[in-house]
């Protein structure tokens, strides 16, 4: 059954008087469980239809449907609250708060969720365990390597259970062994179920996904 439905999404800027067509009519389905990468060079729009997908940017036209809502017809508070119970977001800077620990990073989507304390700190320690960080939860970002940092992020983006996890370029500035450990992560919690969706631009990472779509000017390409 299909989680995502985008049905011809078109996404047009205005840059004084030049008109950019960032996505020119882009139609994907992804399956619930599916593990989707999402490939293009630069400019290639790969971005722009994450951040569509993510709720955060209105389309010119077209439908987005994310597990049966029509994500454009709610309004901003019911899509804001949409995406806090529904979407996990890992960016590739990984917007830590620098002078919270770990388990106080993972802890801030659940700022909005009717928990106790302790509940809230039980789920943040539980989501670190799964990416490996059980033991540093008391650590500050900068006593942490990047490749913890991210999973830092990775564990804030799954801490309120979503049902789907979008990351942008998730190892973009990380080395290469570090990038491949966090891919292999990013596997581990697809296989437990997760369905992700993964901007990127290295072919590397797509092996570790189900399939990719390739971007190319706007619309996808064969």
């Amino acid at each position: 059954m299909a989680i995502i439905e985008m049905k011809n999404v078109k996404k047009q800027y205005q840059t004084g008087s030049d008109l950019v067509e960032a996505l020119r009519g882009v139609d994907i389905s992804i399956e619930a469980g599916e593990f989707i990468t999402i490939m293009g060079q630069s400019g290639s729009g790969k971005s722009t239809l994450l951040s569509v997908l993510g709720g955060m940017n209105h389309p010119t036209s077209g439908e987005v449907e994310m597990a049966g809502v029509k994500l454009y017809q709610l309004k901003s508070e019911e899509l804001a609250d949409f995406r806090a119970q529904n979407l996990g977001f890992v960016f590739q800077s990984f917007h830590l708060i620098q002078y919270l620990t770990a388990l106080e990073n993972v802890m801030l989507p659940l700022a909005i969720v009717k928990m106790s304390t302790a509940a809230k700190r039980e789920a943040a320690r539980q989501a670190l365990e799964r990416v490996g960080l059980g033991a540093k939860t008391d650590r500050l970002p900068n006593q942490l390597s990047g490749g913890e940092q991210e999973r830092v992020a990775i564990a804030r983006a799954i801490v309120n259970n979503p049902h789907i996890l979008l990351a942008d370029e998730p190892t973009g500035n990380l080395d290469s062994k570090t990038s491949e450990e966090v891919m292999a992560l990013f596997r581990q919690l697809n296989e437990a179920g997760q369905t992700v969706v993964m901007v990127t631009h290295n072919p590397e990472n797509g092996a570790y996904s189900d399939r990719t779509i390739h971007l190319k000017d706007g619309l996808i390409s064969a």
